[in-house]
């Protein structure tokens, strides 16, 4: 299973990376939503002005020190694609996987609100603990096992266990009665960030059926991972039955490769029968350093799973304080999607115009706009421009620090930024004038769709935010 969960890995950074590269100039370069180059200038600034010398490296850890300008960018996507083929072809595992690691980590510093999910910090997580697990050689042998720690094969389902555990913990502890009446799933299919079209079937299921459904993934998420400890089969089902609700998620949400990411660190959970016993002296070798992160990884993350659930006894205030002094490697976290369930779907629409009068409106690529269209399968690739837009939607203009920037973009009409779009209305010159419109969206019912072949129906809210201009 080491074989097939590194070449896993491999394509799952594949894609994290070329996906960035396709994006990246429009997210934070130069004349991107969020300049780069903008976030070093200040903090530099700050950290000269608090005399931060060479920490400063530990508490902003990116490539951007030493050049934040687009080619910069563009060479640290190409260089971890190249990083990650060869990962998959099963050649410099180890040594490539700390080049991923450290490219991952810069870019996912350097991509502020772009690149800050919960699935950006699990692969930063999981790339750091598989530098561990990986083979140091020319090429990747499954016969040679003797090299493969226990310590690290362990540390990777120790992650898997927090991973699961704390997602289910964290919606039943947010105290959100739909979780706890187990009614979530009645309005998740639709208002869930990018659903698949199998989604707006899944939206249609009697109640009863979407009652089951989540009382299933209460048992999964909180049951199976316990059976890590009870021996090889039992673990085994565990994982299958982690796998199996992955498959369905990925099946009617868009949730880029973090589903993949999961069945990936399940399938370490399988016996390996090709582990080979070392001679003691290799052993302790071998096993050294994975010990050393062992004796910090537990502890720091039995204190950070305490404290999500409001347990802070003192014996624990030491892995807590490590904890906040990692934070920004990002390769140790806390986990847990849609602890409080969104009930309802509000979608900006963003319309530009010449005179004031006329107003046509951006697609995005992905993202509900046109309810005639049918929503799309994208992942494991993430359109992150879309998904930010989920996130503005939820609150103010000024809860996300790229709405503003992203219109003046519009309006300046940046090449990089329009790429990110669907559709450009104005091809010729950028518009005089931008505003952004709320509607709630809803998925349609089995009558509606015969009706009028939508996807969607949506009912106008209001002025998210009114009319301006570069002026």
């Amino acid at each position: 299973m080491r074989t097939l969960f590194l070449r896993a890995l491999g394509v799952i950074y594949l894609v994290a990376f070329v996906s960035l590269w396709l994006q990246i100039h429009g997210l934070v370069g130069s004349h991107g939503i969020l300049p780069v180059s903008d976030l070093m200038g200040a903090a530099r600034s700050y950290f000269d002005a608090q005399q931060i010398g060479i920490d400063r490296y530990r508490l902003l850890p990116t490539f951007a020190w030493m050049s934040s300008s687009d080619a910069a960018l563009t060479m640290q996507c190409i260089v971890g694609t190249a990083a990650a083929a060869l990962v998959v072809a099963g050649i410099l595992t180890g040594p490539c996987l700390v080049v991923l690691w450290a490219l991952y980590l810069s870019l996912c510093v350097a991509g502020q609100d772009f690149l800050g999910f919960q699935w950006d910090t699990l692969l930063t997580e999981a790339g750091a603990l598989a530098i561990l697990f990986a083979p140091w050689e020319w090429r990747l042998r499954p016969t040679a096992s003797s090299s493969v720690s226990p310590i690290a094969l362990w540390l990777l389902r120790w992650l898997g266990f927090r991973l699961m555990v704390q997602s289910g913990a964290v919606k039943l502890l947010s105290g959100d009665p739909s979780w706890r009446d187990l009614t979530a799933l009645t309005v998740h299919y639709q208002t869930q960030p990018l659903p698949t079209w199998l989604a707006w079937y899944a939206h249609q299921l009697p109640g009863w059926w979407q009652t089951m459904s989540c009382a299933v993934m209460f048992a999964i998420e909180l049951g199976a991972p316990w059976l890590l400890f009870a021996g090889r089969r039992p673990r085994a089902i565990g994982a299958l039955a982690v796998i199996a609700l992955q498959v369905l998620i990925l099946l009617t949400g868009n949730y880029t490769f973090f589903n993949w990411l999961a069945i990936a660190l399940f399938l370490l959970w399988f016996e390996d029968k090709t582990l080979a016993q070392p001679s003691p002296l290799f052993a302790r070798r071998r096993d050294l350093v994975p010990a050393i992160a062992a004796a910090i990884v537990v502890p720091v993350s039995v204190a950070q799973f305490a404290a999500t659930i409001g347990w802070q006894p003192v014996v624990l205030a030491p892995g807590l304080a490590a904890a906040e002094w990692l934070s920004p490697l990002r390769s140790l976290n806390t986990y847990g999607l849609f602890a409080v369930m969104t009930t309802t779907r509000h979608e900006i629409v963003i319309e530009g115009s010449n005179d004031g009068a006329s107003w046509q409106a951006y697609e995005f690529p992905h993202k509900p706009g046109d309810v005639m269209r049918r929503p799309a399968f994208v992942a494991p690739y993430q359109p992150r421009l879309d998904w930010q837009m989920w996130f503005a939607a939820l609150g103010t203009p000024r809860d996300q620090s790229f709405f503003a920037p992203f219109l003046k973009r519009l309006l300046e009409g940046s090449p990089d930024v329009l790429r990110l779009l669907k559709t450009n209305p104005f091809p010729n010159a950028p518009p005089h004038l931008i505003r952004a419109e709320l509607y709630d969206y809803r998925f349609t019912t089995w009558a509606e769709r015969r009706a009028t072949g939508a996807w969607w129906v949506r009912t106008q809210i209001g002025e998210y935010v009114p009319p301006i201009s570069l002026r």
